[in-house]
């Protein structure tokens, strides 16, 4: 027999081709969302809960973690500049950021987020630095490059 059956007559031509629809996946889809989000928001929610910081009048002790935990000490003479940002459901939720620049070789860059009452606190926290750098009797030097 050749390739082109002269007896049947012409080549056989494609109708339609495709594949099932995604909608019968529908339930197996929602299922997997519920599954995977619900789990993700409560570990997030414990991650929120064991996240803690403690301002002392000559220390910030950041503490993290659900399973673990890590503590991390600033002593706040080392406070740079202090620095206040919000987004607006930050500011909806009465909330906002923190952000300390410092000159702590582990931890230059500290990030209270989503803090009560940020503004407040940001100005404690740099109430407790004047105070703890006149304490220790300890002024900061910048040089930065135009003095190269």
């Amino acid at each position: 027999m050749s390739e082109h059956d002269s007896s049947m007559g012409s080549v056989e031509q494609s109708v339609w081709s495709g594949t099932p629809s995604q909608w019968q996946n529908l339930w197996a889809w929602v299922s997997c969302i519920l599954i995977v989000t619900i789990p993700w928001a409560l570990w997030r929610a414990l991650v929120t809960k064991n996240t803690r910081y403690d301002l002392t009048d000559q220390r910030l002790k950041t503490t993290v973690g659900v399973f673990n935990r890590v503590t991390d000490d600033l002593e706040l003479y080392r406070v740079k500049d202090t620095h206040f940002q919000q987004t607006f459901w930050q500011r909806m939720a009465g909330i906002g950021d923190i952000v300390l620049s410092t000159s702590d070789t582990s931890t230059p860059i500290v990030v209270m987020a989503d803090i009560r009452g940020a503004e407040a606190v940001r100005e404690a926290v740099r109430g407790l630095v004047e105070k703890r750098r006149d304490a220790k009797r300890v002024r900061e030097l910048d040089v930065g490059h135009e003095a190269l």
